[in-house]
């Protein structure tokens, strides 16, 4: 059997057949993968100093929507909800973990171990798992260390410069690559392959540039969108790499 969690912002289906479950939802219903048990893991995000709800690309808040198969849009919803503590749920949740991080600590410890997440292989062995958003942050095969969020984040400051500014010695691509901790050489052979992608340009394709799929396929995502989303997209990014 195949399970495919995928992202879409506007509505929820289940398409069913006899070899394929497909889920999709918004994240203004709760999502098909969403438990009760996991608003502990949420709380102690939460709580983690400055206390408050946490940005929502910021790395801990990845990591645990990566862990859940939930896209980091619903799992930062529900934290808003966490905070509100307006029904009698959540007024017992804080009540008995609110101020007491050691319970927290056992109590998310004890939900892991339940859940198999600490064995992640075997918690999946005969599922196939066909990822949607986590993909954005998985390393890219041909590209060590570099993940598709990298390549976004690098395509906006792109719409930003001029091909003459494309280079190692530019200050924005300095300041990307210390925020990244690529190097900037790196970022400009990106940059490289994004000029290629780029129609107005017409430059030749680069058969020696081990970017040039990765970054004609977020091209295809971003390339023609609303620069607003891109660039959008990227101030929220920034916290991951923070």
């Amino acid at each position: 059997m195949v399970f495919s969690f995928a992202f879409i912002s506007n509505y929820i289906y289940l398409c069913r057949t006899e070899h394929v479950i497909t889920l999709t939802f918004s994240i203004m219903t709760k999502h098909p993968l969403w438990s009760d048990e996991y608003w502990l893991l949420l709380m102690q995000i939460y709580l983690r100093k400055p206390v408050g709800v946490k940005p929502l690309y910021s790395r801990p808040m990845v990591e645990l929507s990566l862990e859940l198969h939930i896209p980091p849009q619903y799992l930062y919803e529900q934290m808003f909800n966490l905070r509100r503590i307006d029904t009698p749920r959540m007024e017992r949740l804080w009540e008995k973990y609110g101020n007491n991080p050691k319970r927290l600590a056992k109590g998310v410890r004890m939900l892991r171990q339940m859940k198999g997440f600490s064995n992640a292989r075997e918690f999946y062995e005969g599922v196939e798992i066909q990822e949607s958003f986590e993909k954005d942050f998985r390393p890219i095969e041909s590209c060590s260390g570099i993940e598709p969020v990298m390549l976004i984040m690098v395509l906006d400051l792109y719409f930003r410069l001029t091909p003459i500014t494309m280079v190692s010695e530019t200050p924005e691509i300095i300041e990307l690559a210390r925020l990244m901790k690529v190097k900037p050489q790196t970022i400009v052979e990106i940059m490289d392959a994004f000029q290629v992608c780029d129609p107005y340009l017409k430059r030749e394709p680069l058969p020696d540039n081990r970017f040039m799929e990765p970054c004609r396929r977020i091209w295809q995502r971003y390339g023609n969108d609303s620069p607003e989303n891109l660039s959008a997209m990227a101030a929220q990014l920034t916290a991951y790499f923070r």
